[in-house]
């Protein structure tokens, strides 16, 4: 193989701050980094530093180029990084498998009557948030608590202004029921200032305003209420008794820790807040064979940027270069609206943190393995039961979904290591078929995934699954003859039929699938209960429902347009946006003259009519 002429690069990279790109042979990006030097980082690379990691020892032989983008200073140099790894998604740099931020507690204190939501964003809007909750049970719990003695309001301000009587909730005591009747606002902001005291970490000194409201109470007679109080104060000491205290002062923080074993590596996030630890998460990777620094910086750059939460203080394993630290401090404190600070503690509880997370790491990266150890036995497993050349690492199932042959679809599903990768799922609308045809249809769409395969380069499946019989089998080995695809193992997998099947194995007694593999007559007969016939269920149901749901989708939006293009006055624009404002065709029936000229393009007029057509004259 061709090596690459680094050292002629290496002269005409500049010593500035930037990023850099590493292309490999056929031009796709593998690995985005920054650095405050370019000409220094891109050099290290290939100095001989005894680094005897794969893929730093045969990286002459993979890379085809490296470009770079000079920026000002450093800090724009993470923020491009962060840019470019979003947008390439480089084979060598670590990914935010779910980019899904962890869900916050929202309380609006200027709002007449706050209540609590539950978001997934933080926002500068003046509100009140706690969190982040980092497990849909945690935040349940809580709104639990907060339901049922603080007794806040639920419903949505749609809700809450146009409500004639009130609902469960009322009933039940757990709302005062401020949508309908005319109740003290300063009592009820008196209970959202102790649910802000709880959510706060606040609970020694609420517990002790309860119990003195308790005695009151029932010094009072008013029995009743206190045993309210009595059952709330019982509530928050138990969830406090749940918290573990870690630090002896209430500064929020995020310990890092990590764990590595080769190109494996594990990440560990424990989160600190008000001194207690709320939670942990971790993330694993594979094929990560640069610096740990180098890794740590680039993870961080990613989790913080996508919106979650900032704490006061990020404690990290490794330590940075000086200039590194502050270009990150200055970029988080803008993300935060306040002071955040980065820290490698050398002694101390900060040190015994990051110590535990580093434990945690371990813990999670064994763990992981244990997991990835008993996916290896499956699909080992189910290669030796179909007979497969591979091993069936990338297993990808396509089914084909449409309606009287209309709105005819196609979906592809993706399973790496005996687990769904949905970031490798795909839609497919077809182009050349406009009648029902599941054969035609399936020929189309594996023709257009696997040409990307043959001529760009695309990742290719060790397996493929076709939801289906002999017939749509036979689409699939015309389409890989074709192309002239020898080396991806290929089957089909259909419902049994009416009649009976004979069974060679005594222990089978009834199947309701079949595989069928190309050149063989018969089909292959799993054992219905098996792990093997677990997973081809599994990877083939996934595929029938996104190709389902993304049908009914269609048909829906289908439906929209077609109501509303009988509409005098509307277009396609107008259409467009009243879809986009109300999101379904329900609610633009019931929008009242008024709201739907709050749409852009539509008039008064316009409003009019659409009001008269779906509702008849007023």
């Amino acid at each position: 193989m061709k090596k690459f002429d680094y050292e002629a690069k290496i002269e005409v990279v500049p010593h500035e701050p930037g990023c850099y790109l590493m292309r490999d042979k056929r031009g796709k990006i593998v690995y985005i980094g920054k650095a405050k030097d370019l000409k220094n980082r891109v050099r290290s690379y290939f100095r001989a530093s005894g680094d005897t990691r794969a893929f730093v020892a045969r990286l002459p032989y993979v890379l085809g180029d490296i470009e770079y983008i000079v920026t000002a200073n450093e800090k724009e140099a993470i923020i491009l990084e962060n840019t470019l790894i979003k947008e390439h998604k480089p084979k060598y740099n670590v990914q935010l498998k779910d980019d899904k931020n962890f869900l916050s507690l929202r309380i609006n204190m200027k709002h007449a009557w706050p209540r609590v939501d539950v978001v997934r964003k933080q926002k500068k809007d003046g509100a009140k948030y706690f969190g982040p909750y980092h497990s849909a049970s945690a935040i349940r719990r809580t709104l639990k608590v907060l339901n049922k003695y603080f007794r806040l309001r639920t419903c949505p301000d749609s809700v809450l202004n146009n409500r004639s009587r009130p609902c469960l909730q009322y009933q039940i005591k757990r709302c005062p029921g401020p949508c309908v009747f005319d109740i003290d606002r300063d009592t009820y902001m008196q209970h959202v200032q102790e649910a802000v005291m709880f959510l706060e970490g606040r609970g020694d000194e609420l517990v002790d305003g309860l119990r003195d409201k308790m005695m009151q109470a029932s010094e009072e007679l008013e029995y009743e209420l206190a045993a309210h109080y009595r059952d709330q104060i019982q509530a928050i000491s138990k969830v406090l008794e749940q918290q573990v205290a870690v630090t002896t002062n209430q500064v929020d923080r995020d310990a890092f820790g990590f764990y590595r074993e080769g190109d494996r590596l594990t990440l560990q996030i424990l989160f600190i807040r008000s001194g207690k630890l709320e939670g942990a998460r971790s993330f694993s990777y594979k094929d990560q064979t640069f610096p740990d620094e180098e890794v740590l910086s680039s993870f961080l750059n990613l989790y913080y940027s996508s919106g979650n939460d900032l704490p006061q203080e990020v404690l990290l394993p490794i330590e940075f270069e000086e200039s590194e630290v502050e270009s990150f401090e200055e970029l988080f404190s803008e993300m935060a609206g306040r002071r955040v600070y980065l820290h490698s503690p050398k002694r101390g509880q900060k040190k015994a943190l990051v110590d535990t997370a580093m434990t945690n790491a371990k813990h999670s990266f064994e763990d992981e393995h244990d997991k990835e150890d008993r996916a290896k036995d499956l699909l080992d497993k189910l290669g030796g039961a179909l007979g497969l050349r591979n091993y069936p690492e990338r297993i990808e199932c396509y089914d084909v979904s449409n309606m009287q042959g209309k709105q005819i679809v196609g979906s592809r599903v993706c399973f790496i290591g005996g687990q769904p990768e949905k970031s490798e799922y795909r839609h497919y609308k077809m182009r050349s078929v406009d009648a029902q045809d599941d054969f035609a249809s399936m020929r189309e769409m594996l023709m257009r995934r696997f040409t990307k395969v043959v001529e760009e380069g695309d990742d290719a499946p060790d397996l493929v699954v076709i939801d289906g019989g002999k017939g749509q089998l036979g689409q699939a080995e015309s389409v890989f003859e074709d192309l002239g695809i020898h080396d991806i193992d290929l089957i089909a997998l259909a419902k049994a039929r009416n009649d009976k099947v004979g069974f060679q194995d005594p222990e089978i007694t009834s199947s309701p699938e079949r595989v069928f593999k190309p050149g063989r007559k018969n089909p292959i007969i799993l054992k219905q209960n098996s792990a093997e016939m677990y997973l081809l269920q599994r990877v083939r149901d996934e595929a029938h429902n996104f190709a389902i749901n993304f049908h009914k989708r269609l048909r829906r939006k289908q439906t929209l347009r077609s109501s509303l293009e009988d509409v005098p006055g509307v277009g396609p624009k107008t259409r467009k946006n009243l879809l986009r404002h109300f999101g379904s065709l329900k609610k633009i029936k019931d929008a009242s003259v008024e709201q739907l000229a709050e749409v852009d393009g539509v008039g008064q007029a316009t409003a009019e009519e659409i009001r008269t057509y779906f509702n008849g004259p007023a």
